[in-house]
């Protein structure tokens, strides 16, 4: 079974983000990037399933620019075989992400696609269901649990009443949750090999895809500074401010 990632890069989640002067969009010079938290989790996901046996080959994917190739490289030092860049400069909206991931898909065939439930930088959460939607494929959202037992796929996957377990026909779309697994760290020998493993580089170009974005950006502001916390005498007084300061009782 050939299993496809998409690895998406962000800002590092550790980082302050900051806000350009003239409010046109997030400041990224001389910021540090990594690869979306939710995709490694996709990444280990797939490498788990193929040290147990149930998938033959990963292939990850990265819709971005040049130096995504990073965030590739880490992919196939945690254990993916191969990897892909469609390099583009521009801001590549979910739909357009989906279609592009069509395309590979059309191309790779493969039976399994995980990814990261959303990315950081932009919260969509809609590339993994467009996606499935546009295949014609089977998903499982929000993962937390995923087993192959024979050509079926038991998704466990978290729901506001709790957990919902669904088996799923492959082919099928699967987006990582948070608590699916706990991704490894690549190991010095596995980031040389990483090194010599296949990467090709293709253009947008090259399937036919309007990439053109369908939104447009008109203003981005920080959030305001929380306000300072009060110190109150006694819980008559705490009641007092919830109820006619706050207005919550």
């Amino acid at each position: 079974m050939k299993i496809l990632v998409p690895v998406k890069r962000v800002i590092d989640y550790n980082v302050k983000v900051r806000v350009k002067s003239d409010q046109s969009g997030v400041d990224l010079a001389n910021v540090k990037m990594s690869m979306n938290p939710f995709d490694e989790i996709a990444v280990e996901e797939a490498v788990r399933l193929k040290e147990a046996g149930s998938a033959d080959e990963i292939v990850a994917i990265s819709i971005g620019p040049e130096k995504a190739q990073d965030q590739l490289r880490q992919a196939l030092a945690m254990g993916a075989d191969r990897a892909i860049l469609i390099k583009t400069d521009e801001t590549v909206e979910p739909l357009a992400v989906a279609k592009l991931l069509k395309k590979v898909v059309e191309e790779e065939k493969p039976e399994l696609v995980i990814m990261g439930k959303q990315a950081i930088d932009d919260d969509s959460n809609q590339t993994g269901q467009m996606l499935a939607a546009l295949l014609g494929w089977a998903q499982g959202t929000f993962a937390s649990e995923v087993k192959i037992d024979g050509g079926k796929l038991a998704v466990t996957r978290e729901i506001d009443g709790g957990l919902q377990t669904i088996s799923l026909t492959l082919p099928a779309i699967v987006t990582t949750d948070l608590r699916l697994n706990e991704p490894r760290y690549a190991s010095l020998p596995n980031i040389m090999k990483a090194k010599k493993k296949p990467l090709d580089v293709k253009e947008v170009g090259e399937y036919g895809v309007d990439i053109a974005p369908r939104l447009a950006t008109v203003k981005v502001s920080e959030p305001p500074k929380r306000e300072a916390g009060v110190k109150v005498a006694d819980v008559a007084e705490l009641v007092n401010k919830l109820k006619n300061e706050a207005g919550v009782l």
